[in-house]
């Protein structure tokens, strides 16, 4: 059984919601649950994020859900009890390292799910167990500003599954948590197709973040279109050789990216992403901030890295992607600048 804490004397209700990083997504998510009347922990690394969420509150800036809200927030080392109800919202090249940290305070009854990008369900997994794992994805527009301020700058996509597809109470129970945050969000029997799908949109940001440009600009230009849908059909290639149904959202149409699908059709896709884009107030990608404003590691490795390890396991060449991959490192190590001729020649023989 569950032993999740929570009394008068801390604050803490009864069967909290663990969220273990508490930056965009996960503080984005930790608020509308708050707001809803449940009772959150925020975990993250970051001590003067902590600090600030602990002393004045969490404060969401942008469009959708203004305002501050208070909850308990501590850094790993200061975490006591366990958790029916955890919520992975950490970088995913930092996956392993919290979920080693997080799995000791997983009730036994308990589950993961991973509010993140990329295919971290299976390393999850492999810590607390696949019965303890739950899938999710999302697409909304969101950013860490400030220790204590999380900018939630736009509506996305906001998905929940099992990662077998099976339908379960607990699935039922999260979509339900879930529709606090968005009421569009949904349930699904293919995880999968949506998290294969967004590595499909997700290198394209990764394609995007080499340069100063934002998303919707580096999108609408038709020189660069054509390197970005061959970066498309490597991950399709590699989806479908594991098996994959791919799923579209917010309106890109991973089938448009298909080697078989007409141009028109691709064109087509490509325009709905800017449109998509436009409408956020998120520029550019927490990618280019990573890069151009906080001077730090992205996340290339544990998203685009699998797309190419697992298409060799296939036979399948994916030269754009790593070629993105070893762009992405340059500029993380100072060899080169963010720049629009960084799109020339990904992945040239």
């Amino acid at each position: 059984m569950s032993h999740a804490v929570g009394d008068a004397a801390t604050g803490i209700g009864r069967d909290p919601i663990l969220v273990w990083g508490a930056g965009a997504i996960g503080g984005a998510l930790g608020a509308a649950f708050l707001r809803a009347g449940e009772a959150v922990v925020f975990v993250d690394t970051a001590a003067d994020h902590v600090a600030a969420i602990a002393s004045a509150g969490l404060e969401i800036t942008g469009p959708v859900a203004p305002g501050r809200v208070r909850a308990p927030a501590v850094t790993p080392d200061g975490l006591a009890g366990t958790f029916r109800r955890c919520i992975l919202a950490v970088k995913a090249h930092h996956t392993e390292e919290a979920v080693a940290a997080l799995a000791p305070h997983v009730a036994e009854d308990g589950f993961v799910v991973s509010a993140q990008n990329g295919l971290n369900e299976t390393v999850i997994a492999a810590r607390v167990g696949p019965a303890r794992t739950m899938g999710c994805f999302v697409n909304f527009g969101a950013d860490t500003l400030a220790p204590g301020t999380v900018l939630y700058g736009g509506r996305g996509a906001v998905v929940l599954g099992e990662i077998d597809g099976a339908d379960t109470p607990r699935l039922r129970e999260l979509h339900g948590l879930f529709r606090h945050f968005d009421p569009a969000a949904i349930a699904t029997p293919n995880i999968w197709g949506y998290l294969w799908a967004k590595l499909i949109y997700g290198g394209m940001l990764f394609a995007t973040a080499l340069t100063d440009a934002s998303i919707a600009d580096v999108l609408a230009m038709p020189e660069h279109r054509p390197t970005l849908t061959r970066l498309a059909h490597e991950v399709v290639a590699v989806a479908r050789a594991e098996g994959v149904s791919l799923e579209g959202f917010d309106g890109f149409d991973p089938s448009a990216f298909a080697p078989e699908a007409p141009p028109e059709r691709t064109a087509r896709s490509f325009d709905d992403m800017v449109a998509h884009n436009r409408r956020s107030l998120k520029s550019h990608s927490g990618i280019w901030r990573d890069l151009a404003v906080r001077k730090r590691r992205t996340e290339v490795d544990a998203q685009l890295g699998p797309v190419v390890t697992i298409g060799a396991r296939h036979g399948l060449p994916t030269p754009v992607t790593a070629a993105i991959v070893g762009r992405i490192h340059a500029i993380e190590e100072g060899r080169r600048p963010l720049a629009l001729a960084n799109l020339d020649g990904l992945g040239a023989p």
